[in-house]
């Protein structure tokens, strides 16, 4: 299991290998995971940690910020929809995400996983909307 910080957040990789980072926080009534770095089969892991934790809480929404994620492969888009699926059975509630970068939100479009997640162009919009019907 990764490390978790006082702060919430999870940290991937090694001591000398931070790759990707997840931060966790409450804001306006919603889960909000904030990732930074890489997101790959190697450092996948603290993201589903965090993901989990916060469907348990049972949220209304989760908020995926990706504004510092610069790389996402398919372990990382997997690890999401399978997150989306279980956040929508357990807890009724939905992940958005926002801020997505080029080249992720490359790999959203080609995959067609762009359909089926609500993508807002920034936190601030994401936070400002209603949650998904």
């Amino acid at each position: 299991m990764a490390p978790q910080t006082t702060d919430g957040s999870h940290d991937g990789g090694t001591a000398g290998d931070r790759r990707f980072a997840v931060t966790a926080r409450q804001v306006s009534g919603a889960a909000v995971l904030s990732l930074t770095g890489e997101l790959d089969h190697d450092t996948v892991e603290p993201l589903r940690v965090a993901l989990t934790e916060q469907i348990a809480a049972a949220p209304e929404r989760i908020v995926v910020d990706c504004a510092g994620l610069r790389f996402c492969d398919s372990t990382g888009l997997n690890a999401l929809l399978r997150a989306r699926a279980a956040a929508s059975q357990t807890a009724g509630a939905g992940i958005e995400l926002a801020a997505l970068q080029a080249p992720v939100a490359r790999m959203f479009e080609i995959t067609g996983a762009d359909a089926v997640f609500r993508i807002h162009a920034d936190l601030d919009e994401a936070l400002a909307g209603r949650p998904p019907e």
